[in-house]
């Protein structure tokens, strides 16, 4: 785990995701190993939330919303940390995002995540998700404990993933 300052500022528009036409590199290689199998414990971690419009579960306008939160990280001189995003699916047409952030930032809803937090990295298709979740699950399970909230971080975009060869999803559940 790094405090990379990376920058969301290279995320192609929607329109290049959908026609296929992003040559951009917009995310960095992830490196699953310090995040696979471990408790982090948080005390108020600092985030920015936004919210991305779905379709049954499926982003519709995710570049752009990422782009504006980075236009506003940079504009407030902040950075961001382990270039994490975490997702929040609150419904079938929303999706919140938290992405970390190393300080408050004016003009955008901030928000902190306090308490026990187990990681576990997947990879592989997006369709495996249920298959992931209920792995989580019973993992936490196994290790005593219960699943309080959900987070799933999206370490690349699809078009990255493709150029990777590895397209890792990790988990991240507060536990009690």
């Amino acid at each position: 785990m790094n405090n990379q300052n990376q920058s969301f500022n290279n995320v192609p528009s929607d329109a290049e995701v959908v026609a296929g036409k992003q040559d951009k590199e917009c995310c960095p290689r992830f490196d699953p190993a310090p995040w696979d199998g471990k408790v982090l414990e948080w005390n108020n971690k600092k985030f920015i939330k936004g919210r991305v419009f779905t379709l049954f579960y499926m982003p519709i306008n995710f570049g752009s919303v990422m782009k504006r939160l980075d236009a506003i990280v940079r504009k407030a001189g902040a950075k961001f940390e382990d270039n994490m995003g975490l997702s929040d699916h609150t419904s079938k047409w929303n999706m919140d995002i938290y992405l970390a952030v190393d300080k408050e930032i004016p003009g955008i809803e901030n928000t902190t995540l306090s308490g026990k937090f187990y990681t576990k990295v997947y990879e592989g298709d997006f369709k495996e998700t249920g298959k992931w979740c209920k792995d989580f699950e019973s993992v936490v399970k196994g290790r005593g404990k219960s699943v309080e909230k959900w987070y799933m971080w999206y370490t690349t975009c699809p078009k990255c993933a493709k150029k990777y060869g590895r397209n890792y999803v990790v988990i991240i559940g507060k536990i009690g």
